[in-house]
């Protein structure tokens, strides 16, 4: 069963590595998705795979980036088919 989450993360979390960081991260799991900047200062994370890959992904995630993270909004979606994971601009 593949789960995609879309996930939405607030604080000091621009300018401070969180793409380069979710990236490196998504090489530990098996996940696909995204990672961009948003205008409004927020980091948007679409992550797809097992619900366990999924999960553990976004917990390292935001153990790597607890200092930066002031809140998370998580959506969750149907799957959107993507084969790997990236950095968008």
């Amino acid at each position: 069963m593949t789960v995609c989450k879309h996930v939405f993360y607030s604080g000091r979390v621009q300018g401070v590595g969180f793409r380069y960081t979710a990236q490196n991260v998504a090489e530990d799991f098996e996940v696909a998705g995204y990672v961009r900047n948003l205008p409004d200062g927020t980091v948007e994370v679409l992550a797809e795979g097992s619900p366990q890959q999924v999960d553990a992904f976004l917990t390292a995630l935001a153990q790597r980036m607890a200092g930066y993270i002031e809140q998370t909004r998580v959506v969750e979606e149907g799957p959107s088919g993507a084969k790997d994971f990236r950095v968008r601009y």
